[in-house]
């Protein structure tokens, strides 16, 4: 698994569109009328990334496994989720699971389609659904805080840290800023996360335009982007649209001349994993052997036993070294055995960072 993404926004943004165009199914209702999506939907997506097909052309294993992402189509909030409006604690709690937020926003105008706000702003849009997520925080946090103030009485040395973290996220979400921007030790991290609160999470603003913007953007999507500036967030410029109709063509000659007749490098799709995955800070490295060859993805910084861990828990638990060669090496000597006998396969141990397009062949016992 890549990451796990939730897609958000107010209703008639293009969510269900976007979702359904981005898997290429229509698993999710896209009707122009508010809560068309009750219960979430599920997709998976493969990540698309060259390297693996080149590893495969050289490898010939018998299979080609990417890493996915999942997207999950949450219904649109409105103005007073936080208390239940719309069904929003319901939808709140659904967010609560993944890893980021894919914040949709409309910056495009369109007299068929209605507005929850009834006029186009896109950042009075993400400040909205951003107000509600911050007030959910709050609620939350103002009743770990009291269950926490009676056991730090107790001596309790555990709650008295949380404690302290729960008062820090309090005083910057009443403030009017997100939980992200709450300054965390590394020791502090996992007590943070384990807050589970929503404005933690890494935010990537969506701007769904009209099919003439896709390529540059417009007024609206620039205004965005200085306000993710602001909120510490990402930002990418798509079109349902043209992600819509790229779905339905299954000639990938078809849609490279579509989208080069659009001005457009790449689909939406490719766009909202590359931007999800620099959000994130992850990375990818790949396995191969007789049967299949296939890609994984871990966060910057994860160490060779972790990655092992991404495979399977005994190859961590297990972990003896990691051979390991890197993608350039690889493709510029045939493959693993001309690696290394030119000498770029390396052995590393537990403390070795894994980097970007690494090829690794774990060793271990358990």
């Amino acid at each position: 698994m890549g990451f796990n993404c939730g897609i958000v926004g107010l209703p008639n943004v293009g969510k269900s569109t976007l979702f359904n165009a981005l898997t290429a199914t229509a698993a999710a209702e896209a009707s122009n009328y508010p809560f068309c999506t009750i219960e979430p939907n599920v997709g998976r997506v493969p990540v698309p990334d060259p390297r693996l097909g080149h590893i495969a052309d050289i490898a010939k294993p018998g299979r080609v496994v990417p890493t996915q992402l999942e997207f999950v189509d949450i219904a649109g909030l409105v103005r007073g989720a936080s208390t239940g409006e719309g069904l929003g604690n319901r939808f709140l709690a659904n967010i609560r699971e993944v890893d980021a937020i894919a914040h949709v926003l409309r910056c495009f105008t369109d007299a068929n389609v209605a507005h929850a706000e009834a006029t186009i702003d896109p950042v009075r849009d993400a400040e909205t659904v951003e107000t509600e997520l911050m007030l959910a925080d709050l609620e939350s946090l103002e009743r770990r805080a009291e269950a926490l103030v009676k056991k730090t009485r107790g001596g309790d040395k555990e709650a008295k840290a949380t404690l302290n973290l729960v008062e820090r996220a309090m005083a910057v979400l009443g403030d009017g800023r997100p939980a992200r921007t709450v300054t965390v030790a590394p020791e502090e991290q996992k007590g943070f996360r384990m807050l589970h609160l929503l404005t933690a999470k890494p935010v990537l603003y969506v701007c769904n335009v009209d099919e003439d913007d896709a390529a540059a953007g417009n007024t609206l999507t620039r205004a965005v982007a200085e306000h993710a500036g602001r909120a510490g967030a990402g930002t990418v410029v798509v079109s349902a649209k043209i992600e819509a109709e790229l779905a339905q063509m299954d000639d990938a000659a078809e849609r490279d001349e579509f989208l080069a007749a659009l001005g457009l490098a790449e689909t939406g799709l490719a766009r909202v994993i590359g931007a999800g995955y620099r959000l994130l800070d992850l990375i990818t490295f790949f396995t191969h052997n007789d049967k299949e060859a296939r890609a994984w993805t871990v966060r910057r910084g994860a160490k060779a036993p972790e990655a092992a861990g991404v495979i399977h828990s005994d190859f961590e638990r297990g972990f003896i070294r990691a051979e390991v060669v890197g993608y350039d090496d690889f493709v510029a000597h045939g493959g693993e055995h001309g690696a290394r006998d030119a000498g770029r396969l390396r052995s590393e141990g537990r403390d070795y960072p894994v980097q970007d397009g690494d090829i690794i062949l774990f060793r271990f016992n358990v």
